[in-house]
C-alpha cells in the first residue's frame, strides 16, 4: 500500500493513501489509527481517519514535523496485535416512509422502483462505516445498492430531526442530531447515535459495519420507551477485522 505524507499548517500531517477507496483500504486506515492508540507517539493530540487518508495533530513543541513522519512510518509497519481486531456489526431498527421518511416514494420514484423495493434493498445491505463527520456522531456508510443511489435534494430541508436515515448519490447515513441537510430521508431509528452525556458519546466508529433492519411505529415507540426507560440494549457483533 502506497502513501504519502505532507504537512497540514504547522501543526498537524496527513497521510494520503494512493490506493482506490474500498472497504479494504478504509479497514487498513482504521488498523493503522488503532495502532497509533496502542503505541502513543509524545507529542500526538489525536488523529482522524477518512475515506482515504488520516490526519494526525501534533504539539510542534513537543515534537518536529520529520521526527514525527518518520515515527508515524514506523508505526505503520508494526505487525498487527491482538486487540487491534475489529469494529462491531450493529443491527439499527428503523421504520420507513410516511411522516419518518417523507422522501422514500422519491427515492423510489427516481430509481423506476416501488417504496416496498426501496426497503428491500436498503435492509439487505451489511454498510461499513468508512468516517463520522459532518454532525457529532453521523456516519458516511458506504455499500449502498446503486439500484437505490439518489441525488441530495436540490433544496435542502431547514430541519431534521435525530435519528432519520437518508441517501444522498451512493452513501446512507444516520443524521444523529436535529439539523439542516440535504439527504433524501426514507426512515428513523429511535436509537441516539449520540449522547453527550455518555463517557462513549457516539454509538459508531469509523470501521463498524451496520445493518438496518425494517420495523414498525409500534416497535418504534416500544424501543423509544425502553431507550428512555435504560433497558433497552443494542446488539453489537465484534468482528476481527485484523489483516496482514
Amino acid at each position: 500500500m502506497s502513501f504519502f505524507m505532507q504537512a497540514v499548517g504547522d501543526s498537524a500531517v496527513k497521510i494520503q493513501f494512493q490506493d482506490d477507496v474500498t472497504p479494504s483500504l478504509n479497514r487498513r486506515i482504521q488498523l493503522f489509527s488503532r495502532k497509533l492508540y496502542n503505541h502513543r507517539i509524545e507529542g500526538v493530540v489525536e488523529w482522524v481517519p477518512a475515506y482515504d487518508s488520516l490526519t494526525v495533530y501534533y504539539q510542534p513543541h513537543q515534537i518536529r514535523y520529520r521526527d514525527l513522519c518518520q515515527k508515524l512510518d514506523q508505526v505503520f509497519q508494526l505487525e498487527s496485535e491482538a486487540n487491534e481486531a475489529g469494529g462491531g456489526l450493529i443491527t439499527i431498527p428503523v421504520v420507513y416512509g410516511g411522516d419518518n421518511g417523507p422522501d422514500l416514494e422519491r427515492v423510489a420514484a427516481v430509481n423506476e422502483l416501488s417504496a416496498d423495493d426501496v426497503i428491500t434493498l436498503h435492509t439487505r445491505n451489511t454498510y461499513l462505516v468508512y468516517m463520522l463527520g459532518f454532525l457529532p456522531g453521523f456516519p458516511y456508510l458506504g455499500g449502498l445498492d446503486k439500484r437505490i443511489a439518489t441525488s441530495r435534494l436540490e433544496e435542502p430541508r431547514g430541519k431534521i430531526s435525530a435519528g432519520s436515515v437518508g441517501i444522498a448519490h451512493e452513501q446512507t447515513g444516520i443524521y444523529p442530531i436535529e439539523s439542516p441537510g440535504g439527504w433524501n430521508i426514507i426512515g428513523k431509528t429511535p436509537i441516539q447515535l449520540f449522547d453527550v452525556h455518555k463517557e462513549n458519546a457516539f454509538l459508531l466508529r469509523p470501521g463498524d459495519e451496520v445493518r438496518f433492519s425494517q420495523i414498525d411505529e409500534t416497535d418504534y415507540k416500544m424501543i423509544e420507551q425502553q431507550i428512555s426507560d435504560g433497558t433497552f440494549k443494542i446488539g453489537t457483533v465484534i468482528k476481527d477485522a485484523k489483516l496482514s
